[in-house]
């Protein structure tokens, strides 16, 4: 609350943070000039809460520096290069000398937002930059009515779902001029719509899936008993007369039950009936994973240093898996979610944005989509196709 508050404050944490391996910038120095980016009050705080993640967003940037901060991101975006601090302050809408704008960009950079890729050039921002970008600077670009009726001709009902998939992933991409991608629904947590058994030998089943966007697939599973064909048939029928409209896992749940309730010969058609939904649940392949567009994007918004880094994310993009793994895990997300940088905890996306939000039918959340593109994005742009694709492909793959 006071400037001895600070000042004292300073002290005791710079010695903390001898013990704890954090350098910070000497705030004690009078070579510095540290007011003219957010006071002397909040300094300290700042630096705090820019290194310590947990306390980021405690303070907000002086209105000087968010707008200088805010042209230069913008500028970076638009141009990819180091932003010179001599043409900032009249981007930003600033009547201040071309030293201060050096000042405030240099105490930005001792707080971890700005950094200097050569001793000569401009500043360009650190992902903790974009991440307060994102988070508190950013005004969102809505979409036009007409890019709104492009998306919604494309992903639009009665495609079939792999078409619809497939169809949005490329929009996602063709819009955004960026990676889009899309995760597969698993298939058996969704409803179905009819399902037949036919008996083979050895105790295998053939099970005949249809799904109410008219999608069939076969699966064949193991039996840990005989059953015979009339069993079968009977417990066909008991499915889909009971059950059509619901996902396995809700089914195997109520056949659980139901067996603990009735004890006569209704026993052998519901052992049956759960003894197949136990096996297609183990069963259920991950076919595809996710469908993937406009990976080649990526390669004109890198420079010749980056390619390395690019290739990692293009064996990322092959193996799926930890791609994959980071989009379920937005799958209870509310709303667009985004990871920059290294938030992703991926090592192939670092350097790298993944912009995601889940796609829902009937409240029922089948999977996630979005874009992965570079850090340099234009979020206010790519945030609204994120989310309008989402919504979408919702509506596009609702029960008929």
């Amino acid at each position: 609350k006071t400037s001895s508050l600070a000042e004292t404050t300073a002290k005791s944490f710079r010695r903390k943070c001898v013990n704890m391996a954090l350098i910070l910038p000497d705030l004690d120095d009078p070579k510095r000039n540290h007011s003219g980016l957010f006071g002397r009050k909040t300094s300290l705080l700042l630096v705090i809460a820019v290194q310590c993640p947990k306390l980021r967003g405690m303070l907000p940037l002086d209105p000087r520096a968010r707008r200088l901060l805010h042209a230069l991101i913008a500028q970076h975006i638009r141009e990819g290069a180091p932003v010179p601090s001599r043409a900032l302050a009249e981007q930003a809408g600033l009547d201040v000398s071309p030293a201060t704008v050096r000042n405030i960009m240099a105490n930005l950079e001792d707080v971890g937002l700005l950094a200097a890729p050569h001793t000569s050039s401009g500043r360009v921002p650190t992902a903790q930059a974009y991440r307060l970008f994102v988070d508190s600077l950013l005004e969102f670009a809505p979409l036009r009515q007409a890019e709104i009726e492009r998306l919604r001709d494309q992903i639009a009902p009665g495609s079939g779902t792999q078409a619809l998939l497939a169809q949005a992933s490329e929009m996602l991409s063709s819009m955004s001029q960026f990676v889009g991608v899309v995760t597969v629904p698993q298939r058996l947590q969704s409803a179905f719509k009819h399902i037949d058994f036919v008996a083979l030998d050895d105790n295998r089943v053939l099970v005949i899936l249809v799904f109410p966007d008219n999608d069939v697939q076969n699966r064949i599973v193991q039996l840990s008993r005989p059953v015979s064909h009339e069993a079968l048939e009977q417990a066909a029928n008991y499915l889909n007369r009971h059950f059509a409209g619901q996902g396995f896992s809700q089914i195997r749940a109520r056949l659980q039950a139901e067996l603990r309730q009735v004890k006569s010969e209704m026993d052998i058609l519901l052992n049956a009936a759960l003894d197949i939904s136990d096996q297609l649940m183990a069963a259920d392949p991950r076919r595809d994973d996710m469908v993937l567009s406009g990976q080649t994007k990526l390669m004109p918004a890198q420079g010749p240093s980056d390619m390395d880094r690019l290739k990692g994310l293009f064996e990322a993009f092959s193996r799926k898996r930890e791609i994959l793994g980071l989009l379920e895990s937005c799958a209870s997300a509310q709303g667009v979610r985004v990871f920059i940088g290294e938030e992703s905890g991926l090592a192939p996306l670092t350097g790298f944005t993944v912009i995601s939000a889940p796609y829902a039918a009937d409240g029922q959340v089948l999977g996630v989509l979005g874009v992965i593109g570079p850090t340099r994005m234009p979020y206010e742009r790519v945030i609204p196709i994120v989310k309008a694709t989402a919504d979408l492909l919702g509506d596009a793959l609702k029960p008929v």
